[in-house]
């Protein structure tokens, strides 16, 4: 149990460090590891729990560069459909969304390369970017890197782009903890693992940071359209 719980750490600290780097990421590196654990129902209550910590971090260290006028317009739509994806989550069966993520994410990444015309959002755009977001948030536990995407277009330094998507998911995390809440998903078990995951995750979030301080914008970028690619593929093959 003890070299258990130091495995599971360790891999918090390594995902943790990779969401304070790129935005996203951390929740879908840690899953297959709790579910081996706990099981996927407990899982997700753990991680929302654990993702609290991390994004809550996120926000600290980069408070002087939030951007709150995309944050808002994302959350107007995130929240109200959260809430929905969150009530839906016990019932639902999410391989096939997942798939579709995957794709997406995928395919988004071939869109931002390809040298043609350009859709162009904006900060209104962000409240499309929180629906989406928001409501397969709630139904299957993690859709962080859709609003990393939607963020991603709004050509903000590294540390905005970070801090002010973390501030979107935290706000998502803590509503679907009052959800899971209400629906007994949230026990001692899952509080204790969700706080163990927590800690690490704090600790990866500033090695995350200290990251992103010495790459280029562009290295970033490149470094975010990466890990988008890997995650799309990880959605698509774990489904």
């Amino acid at each position: 149990m003890i070299t258990e719980l130091i495995i599971l750490f360790v891999i918090s600290y390594i995902a943790a460090t990779v969401s304070g780097a790129a935005g996203f990421g951390g929740a879908l590196i840690i899953l297959p590891f709790v579910i081996n654990i706990v099981g996927l129902q407990t899982a997700v209550p753990i991680l929302t729990i654990a993702s609290i910590f991390g994004n809550a971090s996120r926000v600290w260290f980069g408070r002087y560069e939030l951007k709150w006028r995309p944050i808002i317009y994302f959350l107007l739509a995130a929240l109200p459909l959260t809430i929905l994806g969150s009530y839906l989550f016990t019932d639902i069966n999410s391989k096939i969304v997942k798939i579709c993520i995957g794709a997406v994410l995928i395919l988004l990444v071939g869109y931002r390369r390809l040298k043609i015309k350009k859709i162009v959002l904006g900060e209104k755009g962000m409240l499309i970017g929180g629906g989406l977001t928001g409501f397969l948030s709630g139904l299957i536990g993690s859709a962080g890197p859709i609003g990393a995407a939607f963020f991603l277009g709004l050509d903000l330094t590294a540390t905005a782009y970070v801090a002010s998507e973390a501030f979107t998911a935290l706000t998502m995390h803590l509503t679907k903890t009052v959800v899971y809440s209400k629906y007994a998903l949230i026990g001692k078990e899952e509080l204790y693992y969700g706080l163990f995951i927590g800690a690490a995750m704090i600790l990866g979030s500033w090695s995350g940071r200290k990251i992103i301080e010495k790459i280029s914008r562009d290295k970033f970028i490149f470094l975010v359209e990466i890990l988008l690619i890997i995650t799309g593929i990880q959605m698509i093959w774990t489904s």
